[in-house]
């Protein structure tokens, strides 16, 4: 066998080194490699007319598929990663793999103003130097489907923009050439960024309205046992009967709880679905639910002390949630539940929480809750009591915040009347929405009422407003306007206005079917909230820092704002719940307020969290002029207060 020559090895050796140099540079573009950060792409892959076919070309649907990519191509590890897609086409995302939606929603959601992606299961990318340069390890690629309206072909209807969400980053304008569908962009860190230097391991607690941590407690092959803790952290925020939702990523199935309980207890969704398959010789009739979305629910005050489901410190409160400056020992709940997995998490430490947290309550705020971040691991006291910490195995964090309801979607109104003007302002037309087949306007404002017409429901007050209206000489509709449709409504009047200070009497009417028990106002003002004295038949208190608000809850023993009865006789008006009382102001620190002009009505109110809608407009004096000295304005208050007592006797 002839021998090779040292240069014809040379030249051998140079060649397979050039094809693995150039195998690997292959895997990436040359905007890949040119970026010293994160690397964001997004890639259009193709689209399909759905049904039905229509002529208007902006008006038809089209399925699209498209691929965005987040690559750490940078020295720094991404922690819990985010992006922002903004899609400018009507889009409904009807799936995203390895990501979740941002704001908790479900699929489809509708996405057209731009939406917000964060990693799931792989929430942290690591460095190429850490890893060897393993791309699954340094790269999530997300594939994206969904259905878009607009651009007929051959356009294709791309995103305005991509950027990382992630703070301490600076994401410049896309690169997009000519109408190709590929973007992409390469984000530097922020060098004038101040990065916070955090001892913990995994990402830093964060604060919120309301704070979920999910603990695991103890681990095995196929199942676990995880604690959930609801912590209340808005000092005006409330759960009442709450009912908490999540929905589960990898198959799991709960098998018991403790401290709370599920609204379905079904386990068929197991035994004809992959854990059935699994679980062969399981006996499921012992499972509590097997819904990919379940529904859980507080346990009843009379179950605490059940040694099955109870015995648990926090739990068993029939879902009542409070705010910490009305009652810091009742603002968390707490439940456990054993969870079992399926492959491939078949090991002690392949645990993934819930995702898509929803929690509501009977009467309270919008919460709206993010994504399950890695937290480092919660500590508890030794529950045998001994002076020692339990360390839970893994520990995530759910931040819920409270958000401002939509137009026409409250759940409590407001209504406006003064001692200065004969009318009363009524709750907003279909404040707390209304049935599109209701055959009133959606649109007209209230008709102004004799105050006394707020005292009897809405479907009572025709004739009253019709009379009223023709008294006082009113525009009246074509078609009469909608009512509120609101549970409560909260009757707020300027009692009297004199030179050192000035009163209001504020009215709760309860139009539902169940009693509120400690609820509790929250009210404020532009101005005047910092001149708040006292309330005479509610316990009131000023929170100077928050915003000047003042607290009202009822008095021990008139803490109910009991529901709607009948009338004294049939066919009489159905007489609702009502707690009332005056309220003083004192004007000696207040420069430039003026009551006739509005100053006495607040610009924000809430009840038992939940903020309600206010009137549009405000009431104007109508020429009337009334003054007092101020003992007189005493002794009117105390009078007033004495007959409210009578009433409520």
């Amino acid at each position: 066998m002839k021998m090779f020559s040292k240069s014809m090895i040379f030249y051998i050796l140079l060649f397979s080194v050039n094809i693995k140099a150039q195998d690997y540079d292959g895997k990436l573009p040359p905007a890949e490699n040119n970026c010293n950060g994160i690397f964001l792409s997004y890639v259009f892959i193709s689209r399909t007319k759905e049904l039905p076919h229509v002529k208007n070309a902006t008006a038809q649907a089209w399925a699209f598929k498209a691929t965005a990519t987040v690559l750490n191509a940078g020295i720094y590890e991404l922690k819990n990663w985010k992006i922002f897609i903004g899609f400018q086409n009507r889009e409904l995302l009807v799936s995203a793999s390895n990501a979740v939606l941002l704001s908790g929603d479900d699929f489809p959601a509708p996405v057209g103003n731009g939406t917000y992606l964060a990693g799931y299961p792989q929430t942290d990318l690591k460095t190429s130097i850490d890893t060897a340069g393993d791309v699954k390890k340094i790269q999530a690629e997300i594939e994206l489907t969904g259905t878009q309206f607009g651009i007929k072909p051959p356009g294709y209807p791309m995103p305005k923009t991509i950027k990382l969400f992630n703070d301490g980053y600076k994401c410049p304008a896309v690169k997009r050439k000519g109408k190709s569908t590929k973007m992409h962009v390469c984000c530097l860190k922020d060098p004038k960024f101040k990065v916070k230097n955090f001892t913990t391991k995994f990402f830093p607690r964060q604060n919120g309205d309301l704070l979920i941590s999910y603990d695991v407690m103890q681990a095995y092959t196929n199942n676990y046992q995880a604690q959930v803790t609801i912590q209340n952290s808005n000092p005006l925020g409330r759960l009442d009967q709450w009912n908490l939702t999540w929905e589960w990523m990898r198959g799991e199935f709960i098998y018991s709880m403790r401290g709370a309980y599920t609204r379905k207890k079904d386990y068929s969704n197991c035994v004809y679905g992959a854990a059935g398959q699994y679980y062969k010789d399981f006996d499921f009739s012992k499972v509590l639910n097997c819904e990919k979305k379940p529904t859980i629910a507080d346990l009843p005050r009379e179950r605490a002390q059940d040694k099955d489901v109870g015995m648990l410190p926090f739990c068993c409160r029939n879902g009542s949630i409070m705010p910490t400056v009305m009652d810091a020992t009742n603002s968390k709940s707490v439940f456990q539940l054993q969870v079992y997995k399926l492959p491939p998490d078949l090991n002690l430490t392949a645990l993934y929480p819930p995702e898509r947290w929803k929690i509501v309550g009977l009467l309270n705020p919008d919460y709206k809750c993010g994504q399950a971040l890695r937290v480092d691991d919660a500590q508890f006291l030794d529950p045998t009591g001994l002076h020692a910490t339990v360390t839970a195995i893994a520990s995530w964090q759910i931040v819920c915040n409270i958000t401002k309801p939509k137009d026409k979607a409250n759940r409590c109104c407001v209504s406006y009347s003064a001692y200065y003007n004969d009318s009363a302002i009524p709750c907003n037309t279909c404040a707390c929405g209304c049935d599109n087949s209701a055959k009133c306007s959606q649109h007209a404002p209230g008709l102004l009422l004799p105050p006394e017409a707020l005292l009897v429901p809405f479907a009572n007050r025709r004739e009253k407003s019709l009379y009223w209206a023709k008294l006082k000489h009113y525009r009246v509709p074509k078609q009469l306007p909608c009512g509120d449709n609101c549970g409560v409504t909260i009757n707020w009047h300027i009692d009297s206005n004199y030179k050192s200070g000035w009163t209001a009497r504020i009215t709760l009417f309860n139009w539902g079917a169940l009693n509120f028990v400690d609820w509790f106002v929250g009210i404020q003002f532009k101005k005047t909230g910092s001149g708040f004295a006292q309330a005479f038949s509610f316990n009131g208190t000023l929170l100077r820092n928050i915003n000047d608000t003042i607290f009202l809850k009822g008095l021990p023993g008139l803490n109910y704002l009991m529901a709607e009865v009948d009338g004294p006789k049939p066919g009489d008006p159905r007489v609702p719940g009502k707690q009332q009382s005056v309220l003083r102001f004192n004007k000696k620190h207040l420069k430039g307020i003026d009551i006739l002009k509005g100053d006495g009505f607040p610009t924000k109110l809430l009840f038992n969290g939940e903020e309600c809608a206010l009137p549009t407009h405000l009431l104007a004096a109508d020429g009337r002029k009334w003054h007092a000295k101020s003992w007189v304005i005493a002794m009117i208050t105390l009078l007033t207060f004495l007959l409210m007592l009578k009433d409520l006797q």
